[in-house]
């Protein structure tokens, strides 16, 4: 006999055959179809029992029509459940890695296939399983953190839906958004641009990314970001178009900018809605922290949905990324290092590199001569500003703070970030206790980067790709794209994600008196509660929900009550 279909919901499951059972069960059903009836029992409808289980039958049938018709009113908008969502670590290793390996037999990084997407989350590729002859502190420093049960949750409000109705078909007002800085700096951006288009009940143009300055980067949104998936996976909470409509072309047009930082959504609407109703066209730049940390539930729902599921790469970027990632991972685990040694990084940081008189004399000369460089003003000396830990991690700070960590000498390394101030000889510390260190340029392989050549925002997307699937992610420096990581890692099972502590970290480094094994012992223990546990965003004030997504984003799993 044929199956029937199976008739599903994120919420409830059931088989036609199912549906028709729960029905014959009713005394509704029973009662006026029944064939044989004793005389014993013909009036045991009018019995107490009877009549408390016929008005509990149709308690059920009511509760369960409701459901059913709130659901087809207000569809789940893409949520993310989270019984549906991506498994944790330790589960991956005995469901995932089989299908997984057998996939890098297969292709060796020249396939084309892309990586599993749930929901439009890119799944990395999964942990590995612990074997072999590793010491109790290699075990200890792969072993990745206790998800304590947290998983993406973004169920919106009822209240929530009924606006996008008529928010996601608007047609008369529209927001236009120019995100600058780097990759990581105009996700962020974007992300903000969707909420205040939210806020504000306005359609949204495809943001207009800004030529950078420092890295000449002429790259667009639809040269980075699949543009036709952002609109896709946003339809449900703001309408978003490819261009203004001809009827809304206005000549000249005020673009602000001076936007104050950290905004509520009432003063974007109070500031901004009545221009908006009368001209239709609103033009917004330099985004970058200007929305407020605390928004409403839904409002920080709405950010990790754009920056987890809406902002996904291109598929050449993707799969080339992915591609990437398949060769470092088929060798074994691997370390993530974004290590910040750029020139540009120091000189805005106003941090000196190690690297001696000569290097430091030019990163001192290129403040005074090239201000795009400087973020503001550097009022304080070199000294402070590394005692409060603002500076970044050198070579041999990183070297030093990963085989305190436990790190193996053998392990394999990958370097995300920009060419390094100084060349090798910046890298040597690193390289001469760690010796495989590897770059997305030794990685590819002859012309696979070509196309990607001075288009600095790709080759960053290429690093984020990389680095997700790492068994274990470290920054030597705060920034975007490690706070954008580090919720990206948490929001797919809470990857290992280690946070320096820098400025608990100086005097230690600095102090010629300790030995490894003091210097260790006080590593481990700083650092035991900062390798990517689940962490409460509203521990501490005005946290990013992209960087900490518990609890607005995830929650512990729960059973449906169905």
């Amino acid at each position: 006999m044929a199956r029937g279909k199976n008739l599903k919901n994120p919420f409830i499951t059931l088989s036609p055959s199912a549906i028709l059972q729960l029905f014959s069960l009713s005394p509704i059903n029973s009662a006026p179809f029944s064939s044989k009836k004793s005389p014993r029992k013909h009036h045991s409808l009018c019995s107490p029992p009877a009549i408390s289980f016929l008005f509990l039958s149709l308690m059920v049938s009511f509760t369960f029509s409701a459901v059913v018709v709130l659901r087809l009113m207000f569809p789940p908008q893409d949520s993310v459940p989270c019984s549906l969502t991506s498994p944790s670590p330790s589960s991956w290793n005995r469901a995932a890695s089989s299908w997984y390996f057998q996939l890098l037999l297969d292709s060796d990084s020249d396939s084309k296939e892309e990586l599993k997407m749930e929901n439009g989350v890119m799944v990395p590729l999964p942990v590995h399983a612990m074997a072999g002859n590793l010491s109790e502190e290699e075990r200890e420093f792969w072993k990745q953190p206790d998800g304590e049960g947290f998983r993406p949750c973004l169920d919106f409000s009822i209240e929530y839906r009924k606006k996008s109705v008529k928010i996601s078909k608007e047609k008369r007002r529209f927001l236009m958004v120019v995100a600058s800085g780097g990759l990581n700096q105009q996700r962020n951006q974007i992300v903000d641009a969707v909420v205040i288009a939210r806020i504000l009940e306005a359609a949204l143009v495809v943001p207009v990314l800004q030529v950078n300055l420092i890295w000449e980067d002429e790259s667009e949104f639809p040269d980075i970001f699949d543009v036709e998936h952002f609109k896709r996976t946003l339809q449900s909470d703001v309408r978003v178009v490819s261009s203004l409509p001809s009827t809304h072309l206005i000549p000249r047009q005020s673009i602000h900018s001076q936007i104050p930082y950290h905004v509520s959504p009432l003063w974007i609407r109070s500031r901004f809605f009545k221009q908006l109703n009368e001209q239709g066209v609103l033009i917004l730049k330099g985004l970058d922290s200007k929305l407020s940390k605390n928004l409403p539930p839904d409002l920080q729902k709405l950010r990790c949905k754009v920056a987890f599921h809406a902002l996904r790469f291109v598929a050449p970027i993707q799969e080339l990324g992915n591609q990437l990632a398949r060769r470092m991972w088929i060798e074994g685990p691997y370390i993530a290092i974004h290590l910040r040694l750029e020139k540009d990084v120091w000189v805005r940081t106003g941090c000196l590199t190690g690297l001696g008189p000569e290097y430091d004399e030019i990163i001192t000369r290129t403040q005074e001569t090239e201000p795009k460089y400087l973020t503001g003003r550097l009022n304080t000396s070199h000294s402070r500003r590394r005692l409060s830990g603002l500076c970044p991690l050198n070579a041999f700070e990183m070297a030093r703070l990963l085989k305190a960590l436990g790190a193996p000498s053998s392990a394999r390394m990958y370097l995300a970030g920009g060419k390094p101030f100084g060349g090798s000889k910046a890298l040597q510390p690193l390289a001469a206790k760690f010796p495989n260190l590897v770059t997305k340029e030794m990685l590819a392989r002859e012309g696979e980067l070509s196309p990607y050549t001075n288009k600095s925002s790709a080759l960053a997307a290429i690093d984020y790709i990389v680095s997700l699937s790492s068994e274990v992610f470290i920054p030597s420096h705060g920034g975007n794209m490690a706070r954008t990581m580090k919720g990206h890692r948490s929001f797919i099972g809470h990857r290992k994600y280690i946070t320096p502590h820098k400025r608990a970290m100086v005097l230690f480094l600095e102090d010629s008196t300790l030995s490894d094994a003091e210097f260790k012992s006080l590593m481990i223990k700083m650092h035991i509660k900062s390798q990517g546990q689940p962490e409460p965003r509203n521990k501490k004030r005005d946290r990013d929900v992209i960087a900490y997504p518990v609890p607005e984003c995830m929650c512990k799993h729960r059973t449906s009550i169905f």
